[in-house]
Formats: structure tokens, sequence, C-alpha cells
């Protein structure tokens, strides 16, 4: 069965973020993932994490001024010292402190003007050396393909040019974080991109939410039970992020999580 994990930067609006740990134990989670730690003291967040029985999925590493729409720094050139300095200052001490074995490195936005050869050359080198950094505490640094519906001129869009990066530097704990959600309204065809890609562990967190509003899993286009009946049977074995917009109370909105628990029995 698929381990889900609550997005608390998504789901639980109705709490105030310390209080979401429990309400997403409370409705089951055994896991946590959101988008970014360092507003909260490293030990305050790792308590909430112990009291409650929670794991710590995942969380990104800082991605610039994300107030002023900034998406991350990994492709940026100019930003090069920002990026590691934010990655092993502030991504690593927290990934240690929470027991995180996953860091999502946010590619960031591609200037109009620059050339994306010299864009993918300073993504690559980043990931390379954050993949490094990285490996002697046991964490995976993970890239996430995103819409550019989304997010307008994000580096980084397909699965099969995630993929060939991770290849190209073939650092073992380089992969990539699949989210389904960003996948369908940029390739479609997600049976065949799973069976493509999970079995080879490239894949190293997989997320989802309704599409095209990004609600619950059970409104919108995509059959999540079959999908979820294929990620089990090819062996999956890591962490499914919830990272969706509840389109009412986050509570009252999982029944497809209980009927599908229900069903599993």
């Amino acid at each position: 069965m698929p381990r889900f994990a609550a997005n608390l930067s998504m789901m639980y609006g109705e709490h105030g973020f310390l209080d979401r740990f429990a309400a997403a134990a409370a409705d089951g989670f055994d896991a946590v993932e959101y988008l970014f730690p360092y507003a909260f003291d490293r030990a305050e967040l790792a308590a909430r994490l112990r009291d409650h029985g929670l794991t710590q999925a995942l969380f990104n590493a800082p991605p610039g001024d994300f107030d002023r729409g900034e998406r991350g720094l990994a492709c940026l050139p100019r930003r090069q010292d920002e990026f590691r300095r934010g990655f092993v200052e502030q991504a690593l001490p927290y990934a240690q402190a929470l027991g995180c074995t996953r860091v999502h490195v946010m590619a960031g936005l591609a200037p109009a003007s620059a050339d994306r050869a010299a864009l993918r050359a300073q993504y690559e080198a980043n990931l390379a050396w954050a993949a490094e950094q990285a490996a002697g505490i046991g964490v995976d640094v993970l890239i996430e393909p995103i819409n550019t519906r989304d997010i307008p001129g994000y580096f980084l869009n397909r699965q099969d040019k995630a993929h060939r990066i991770v290849e190209t530097l073939g650092a073992p704990n380089l992969k990539v974080q699949m989210d389904l959600y960003h996948c369908q309204i940029v390739e479609g065809d997600l049976a065949m991109k799973l069976r493509e890609y999970l079995p080879g562990g490239g894949v190293g967190h997989l997320q989802i939410a309704g599409v095209p509003e990004r609600h619950e899993p059970d409104v919108g286009e995509l059959n999540y039970p079959y999908l979820f009946e294929l990620i089990d049977a090819l062996g999956y074995s890591g962490f499914v992020g919830c990272e969706y917009r509840p389109r009412a109370g986050t509570s009252a909105g999982l029944d497809w999580l209980r009927r599908w628990r229900a069903n599993r029995g």
C-alpha cells in the first residue's frame, strides 16, 4: 500500500502550521512534507514529529526570495554562492535535525534571454556538488519537473529531461521527484511513465493531486485508484506526498483516502 505523506503547506490550512502535525496524525498519516522549514526552530519541528509519531518525508532547499516569486537558484549562474550556502548552512542541518532523507532542489526560473545550455551546465554543476555534500549524511537530492502553467518559465518541465540529468551525473543519491499532477499537465500518459521510471529506482518521491484544479485526488480527470494499484505492483516503497489544495476542510475531504484504506483492508 502506498505510504501517504500529508503536505502541510497545502493541507490543514484551517490550523496554524505547528498544529498541522497533530491534525495529520489524527487523520492517520504517518509522514508529512512541506515546502520550507526555515521559519521554525529545528528543535521545535523535531519535537512535533516525535510527539505525533511522524516521519519527515521531504522539504525544499532554500529557493531564493520565494515571496517575490523566485522558485529556486540551482540553474542561475550568478546565484551559485547563495545556492550553496543555503544548501549546506540551512537545508542539510534541518535534514539532520528532522531525520529527513530527501531534500528537493528547485531549479529556478530561466531568464528569457539566457542561454539554456549555460543554465543547464550551472544546474548540473550545482546538483553534482549538492549530491556530494548530502551523500555523507544519507540524504537524497531530488529534482522535480514542474508544469509551466503553474510556474511559467520554470527550467525543468519533463520527466525524460530530469532522468537524463540524473543519468548524466551518475550520483547514487540524485533522484527525480515525480509529481503526477505536473506530469499529467505537461505530458500525460502517466501509467506508461510510471512503468518506465519506477522500476529503475530513479524516482525518489511521488506526489499527487487532482487535475486540473489541484484538489483532492478523487476530483478531476485522473483515475488514482488505478494508479495506486500500479504503483504498488511496480514495487515502489517510497512516500506519496499529498500536495493538493483541499476544496473545504482537509479532514472532511479525506474520503478518498478512507475508501482506499478500507478497500485494501
